[in-house]
């Protein structure tokens, strides 16, 4: 006769013994108003980390709806290489001038979007929106190349006699590149290190959130950053880009400009002055 062996407490279908301490109370559940603390909290903190993992002169309206980026871990990275950068490099645009796209205009008054690569790598160039160069800098090649298309397109423009694009930023032209930062004197130098994925989700947001846009989209690599948008909803000129390396196959002579003007009022949108520079 086989003999029975003991329970252990070890058996795991052995019943637990009881616990010598008395049992936690059941918890309370929180009032209304901690609840209401506990969001605020919450809140605060995740704003303190925006603005510790944002670069200077990010305008509000951008910031309210494109803040879940700044909490991600690509873009602390991000943030941590561009100031690594700049301890050792010199970086462009100026610190304070990388966001300047966002505060020329609140983001639902935004009506076209013009797509570049990534910033000037000359000194006093890059002042934040792309394509564009402070006063009184010469316009670069391609700039040169913008205008004589609007010289053709667009009846009584005249060149402005610099480079200073904020006037179409002010109307709610968003000039936007890819890449926001480049160490002087290396293009590219800053290509795939997170900026993509952030333009990314500003591209995203707006797709999703607005209707009526027209994208400007000049060469393959713009025409690439665009494959997000809702076409359907939005409008998209495709061209290839202003560069003297390609302009003369089929940039000149688009009439972006004028198309944009026209796509705007169907969509009961008020055009662009492109005139105002």
């Amino acid at each position: 006769m086989q003999r029975k062996r003991k329970a252990s407490a070890l058996d795991s279908d052995s019943p637990s013994p009881p616990s010598s301490a008395a049992a936690s109370p059941a918890q309370t559940p929180l009032s209304p108003g901690q609840q209401q603390r506990i969001a605020r909290n919450k809140r605060a903190a995740l704003e303190k980390l925006a603005s510790a993992h944002t670069l200077p002169g990010f305008g509000e309206s951008w910031r309210e709806e494109l803040s879940p980026e700044f909490g991600k871990a690509y873009f602390k990275q991000l943030m941590d290489f561009v100031s690594g950068e700049r301890k050792r490099h010199t970086v462009f645009p100026p610190a304070e001038q990388v966001f300047a796209w966002t505060q020329t205009c609140d983001i639902r008054d935004v009506k076209v979007v013009i797509l570049g690569q990534d910033p000037y790598h000359g000194p006093n160039q890059a002042h934040g929106l792309c394509f564009s160069v402070k006063q009184p800098v010469p316009p670069p090649p391609s700039l040169a190349n913008i205008y004589k298309e609007l010289i053709a397109d667009i009846d009584g423009f005249q060149h402005p006699g610099h480079g200073d694009l904020t006037g179409w930023a002010k109307q709610g032209v968003l000039l936007l590149n890819a890449v926001l930062t480049v160490k002087a004197h290396q293009a590219n130098s800053h290509k795939d290190k997170g900026w993509e994925t952030f333009t990314d989700a500003v591209v995203k947001w707006l797709s999703n959130n607005t209707e009526g846009l027209v994208f400007m989209l000049w060469g393959s690599y713009a025409h690439k950053k665009g494959a997000a948008i809702n076409r359907t909803r939005h409008h998209v000129l495709q061209a290839v880009h202003p560069s003297p390396l390609s302009v003369h196959r089929g940039f000149f002579g688009c009439k972006h400009f004028s198309k944009a003007n026209e796509l705007l009022t169907k969509s009961g949108k008020s055009p662009i002055d492109w005139k105002a520079l």
